[in-house]
């Protein structure tokens, strides 16, 4: 597996050109060498041949000593096939199947051959600050910052996009804004679209001389194109001005215009932005509505709310039983459930399935996000930030927790392609003491860790990507995984005690939080416990009504006993439970209407409305009548 590891020099001075990805010297790669425990198809063997088996893991990683491949775990090692480049990198990236990397060093931008180390392409662009490749490896795209001369007042084109086998330039564009800035393929690249100016360009086969369609709407702020091949559908957000609401619409391409083309479409309030995710079988998408502050002032976060769209038309707001911020939304890889952590610390995390009901309650705890394994059958709850890095690793199917490792100070946390180790990082500029990164297996062990030298910051890791299905899901192990560095499980947390009183037997102490177990949502689980409050509260309504109709028929009983006492308020039934109700209505809007006359006679002034209302007294009686008397 590969991860990218960053270091940069204490000089401040170097930081301050960062964009996006940022700045130091060093690139490793790692790889894992128990490749023989993973059964791989003859197709998978295929593509995989030009690996060594020691090195089919790789990691990446920039930093203070220069650009390097490394391969492992759990022992990490140079990549030999790669020659170490000791200039100060720009930018890093992997292409989407991992069998491809680049980075700028300040001088040129240089592609090579993740296996081989063998360089593919080299560009002449010392200005780089962002690297991407196409799904398919067939284009590259560099961005730079947007600048103007004095010879050009409209300035260079900054958005470049290369062709990778010949090295030649397919098309040259303007992309001031570091935001979007780089356009978003389909997986087979027949379609790819860009945000210009209010409107979406789609363009097809790569052909970014031709706009191929146009979707045009008033203020579109973000896109999203969903992943997968053919047919593409993009999501849209437009926020919301003077009054109007912000709305998200669906789209499938190319059906973009008329008032019938969107499948699917959910205004909301409260939306200074939006973070939309699509799940992997492009069926349904989360929208996340953030505001910059919280006008009840009960929140420093600001406010969030998350919605949910379906391409089927379905939409729903995503009802949270905690208050608080969103802290993360995560899909599972199966695309038919979803995780959110939310709630005011000790925060909650809950599973919901794609009718947006509760499946599965973690409790709460000390987290603030969620991650999935490329498989989909281990998730990890973790408190990082401003947290002291907790991690809850749960069996998602079992719903049984398999260990609780801690990483303090981490600031960075990615899953490996084999859904076997995780990497965590402590990096710079959100931390500039202590950088490092330590591998770990998901049941708690530390299989490799790494620190900086003094004077030295850790800035970027990650791990090399792999196609979908390389790693087939393997059976959880709740054992601890053999290592030298032993496991860092998290020590049970004690109220404080005084010096004073701490040779006096300990007394039970009042709690700061009321901690809440975990418990399984689905309905007949384990009794009325597992129950959601929303369920509770219809079970209750089902109760009462049965019982209702129970005492309905023994009232039409001959009593045994003496009858008891009732409420001479209580007003006489028909037996018919609809007719009760129908005339019950009928009272209250004729109660209604008397108010609105004794207003009237007041000398008040009714509304038009209001008028009609008094209109219709006549027939509401006649329909009390008609009801009381049959």
């Amino acid at each position: 597996m590969c991860y990218l590891q960053t270091e940069i020099n204490g000089n401040s001075s170097q930081s301050s050109t960062r964009v996006h990805f940022h700045f130091s010297r060093t690139l490793w790669l790692k790889c894992s060498s128990d490749n023989d425990q993973i059964p791989l198809s003859d197709s998978e063997q295929h593509w995989l041949a030009p690996l060594s088996l020691r090195a089919l893991f790789r990691n990446l990683m920039r930093g203070s000593d220069g650009t390097s491949l490394l391969c492992g775990p759990p022992q990490c090692e140079q990549h030999a096939a790669f020659t170490r480049d000791s200039r100060l990198s720009r930018c890093v990236t992997f292409s989407r199947d991992g069998t491809l990397f680049g980075w700028c060093n300040g001088q040129s931008v240089s592609v090579v051959r993740s296996s081989e180390g063998s360089i593919l392409s080299t560009f002449d662009l010392p200005k780089t600050a962002l690297l991407e490749f196409s799904p398919l490896n067939t284009v590259l795209v560099t961005w730079q910052p947007y600048s103007k001369s004095q010879d050009s007042s409209q300035g260079e084109a900054n958005l470049q996009l290369w062709e990778l086998q010949s090295g030649q330039l397919i098309k040259a564009l303007y992309q001031k804004k570091v935001d979007s800035w780089c356009p978003s393929w389909s997986d087979d690249e027949k379609i790819s679209v860009r945000s210009v100016n209010n409107e979406l360009h789609f363009y097809e086969n790569n052909d970014f001389n031709s706009i191929a369609n146009k979707l045009h709407m008033q203020k579109v702020s973000d896109f999203a194109l969903s992943p997968g091949g053919q047919p593409s559908k993009v999501a849209v957000y437009v926020p919301g001005s003077k009054g109007a609401p912000s709305f998200v619409r669906l789209y499938q391409y190319p059906v973009l215009g008329g008032p019938t083309a969107a499948l699917a479409n959910k205004s909301f309030f409260k939306a200074d932005r939006v973070t939309m995710q699509w799940n992997k079988k492009a069926s349904a998408v989360l929208v996340t509505a953030s505001t910059e502050v919280d006008k009840t002032g009960a929140s420093y976060y600001g406010e969030q709310t998350l919605h949910y769209l379906a391409v089927n038309g379905e939409t729903a707001l995503v009802q949270l039983p905690k208050n608080g911020p969103i802290y993360d939304v995560a899909w599972s890889p199966n695309s038919a459930e979803f995780c959110v952590v939310y709630g005011f610390m000790p925060a909650k995390a809950t599973i919901f399935n794609i009718k947006c009901d509760p499946v599965f309650d973690f409790g709460t705890g000390p987290r603030n996000a969620a991650y999935y394994s490329p498989q989909g059958h281990i998730l990890v709850l973790a408190g990082f930030g401003n947290l002291r890095g907790q991690m809850e690793v749960w069996d998602v199917k079992k719903y049984k927790q398999v260990s609780k490792p801690q990483a303090p100070d981490a600031t960075h946390f990615c899953w490996s392609p084999d859904g076997e180790h995780v990497i965590t990082a402590t990096c710079s500029p959100r931390l500039r003491v202590s950088n490092g990164y330590k591998i770990w297996h998901y049941t708690g062990s530390v299989l490799h860790k790494w620190d900086v030298a003094a004077g030295s910051e850790l800035w970027e890791v990650r791990w090399q990507p792999f196609p979908d299905g390389i790693f087939p899901e393997r059976a959880i192990k709740y054992q601890a995984a053999p290592s030298e560095l032993g496991s860092t499980q998290a020590p049970p947390t004690q109220a404080y005690r005084p010096p004073a009183l701490r040779h006096l037997p300990a007394t039970p102490s009042a709690k700061l939080h009321e901690e809440e177990p975990p418990q399984n949502m689905r309905p007949g689980v384990s009794g009325e416990k597992s129950l959601s409050k929303a369920a509770l509260k219809n079970q209750r309504k089902r109760e009462a009504k049965k019982a209702a109709k129970q005492e309905s028929k023994s009232e039409h009983e001959p009593p045994s006993d003496p009858a008891p006492v009732t409420n001479s308020q209580s007003e006489p039934t028909s037996g018919d439970p609809e007719m009760d109700k129908k005339i019950k209505n009928l009272k209250k809007k004729l109660k209604a209407i008397e108010e609105l006359k004794e207003q009237q006679a007041s000398g008040k002034v009714l509304q038009k409305n209001q008028l009609e209302k008094i209109q219709k007294e006549d027939q509401l009686l006649k329909e009390l009548e008609e009801l009381q008397i049959g």
